[in-house]
């Protein structure tokens, strides 16, 4: 063989290895760009998935029985007072609470006053998180109660008389129904066979489930918590602490200049003629 014909058959081996080569190289590419599009496929899905669980735990379930006159969105909430009221005071509570407790002893008289002065509209948002933390039943069946106290308009009366007999929050008393039963007859006109009913069926449990659910999605995480026109102020606001005084000076300054709502007593028995508490000690921070 000449020296001519050696180079040419090297040559064609070393093409032929430089072919092969190349076809590996193209193959091992597409073996990767073949897994990198099963992963971003199933990060996709997954992706989706999770937006649409998250979707679905963000909104409250509607519930298929909510009490007479609540409003807002899937009538999740318990207005007390003037709606034409210049202020609006929102308020988050716990049956089981003991904060809440403290807190309704303080001041309901007077926010029963600012309402029945058409200062101030009071949306009540009723959660029931204690039940899951501390087990037993009392947070949600005493929202039911609230719920049925609501249906038969004597909700105010009803959320004053079960924050006054509040017990201690290890304490279920609230989780049993004749509890609650027996606290509707401290309120006139309230122990009926419809409200006993009510309460015995856990009628709204529905609806009490979904303001849970509307609280959890919420940016709040505990109990009270108290909105003076969209701004807290409980323990504080700004500066000054929380105390029966303070709200009143808070409400009149932020109605400064503005015509008050309908007075009267809204459905509602009218508050005691005394601002005074039943204790002005003011709640820790």
């Amino acid at each position: 063989m000449s020296e001519k014909n050696r180079e040419g058959k090297r040559n064609a081996r070393d093409k032929m290895k430089e072919a092969r080569a190349a076809e590996e190289a193209k193959a091992r590419r597409n073996r990767k760009l073949a897994v990198g599009g099963v992963v971003a496929v199933v990060i996709a899905a997954a992706v989706v998935v999770g937006v649409v669980v998250q979707n679905q735990r963000s909104k409250p379930e509607t519930p298929t029985a909510a009490p007479a006159g609540t409003i807002g969105d899937k009538n999740l909430v318990i207005p007390v007072g003037a709606a034409n009221a210049p202020s609006t005071l929102t308020v988050y509570e716990d049956p089981r609470c003991p904060a809440c407790g403290s807190f309704e002893r303080t001041f309901s008289p007077t926010v029963d006053q600012l309402e029945d002065a058409g200062k101030v509209y009071v949306n009540y948002h009723i959660v029931s998180f204690i039940d899951r933390s501390l087990g037993g039943s009392g947070s949600k069946y005493g929202a039911n109660a609230l719920g049925c106290a609501q249906d038969a308009g004597h909700f105010r009366d009803y959320h004053d008389v079960l924050y006054r007999n509040q017990p201690e929050e290890t304490e279920d008393s609230f989780g049993t129904k004749q509890t609650l039963i027996d606290l509707a007859k401290q309120v006139p006109g309230l122990d009926t066979p419809e409200f006993q009913s009510c309460v015995n069926s856990n009628k709204f449990g529905g609806w009490v489930s979904a303001v849970q659910q509307d609280f959890d999605k919420s940016s709040y995480k505990s109990t009270p918590t108290v909105l003076l026109n969209g701004e807290a102020i409980y323990p504080k606001k700004g500066d000054e602490q929380i105390s029966p005084e303070n709200l009143v000076k808070w409400v009149d300054a932020a109605n400064q200049g503005k015509q008050l709502g309908t007075p009267g007593s809204n459905g509602q028995s009218p508050a005691p003629s005394s601002t005074a508490a039943e204790s002005n000690t003011p709640p820790s921070p």
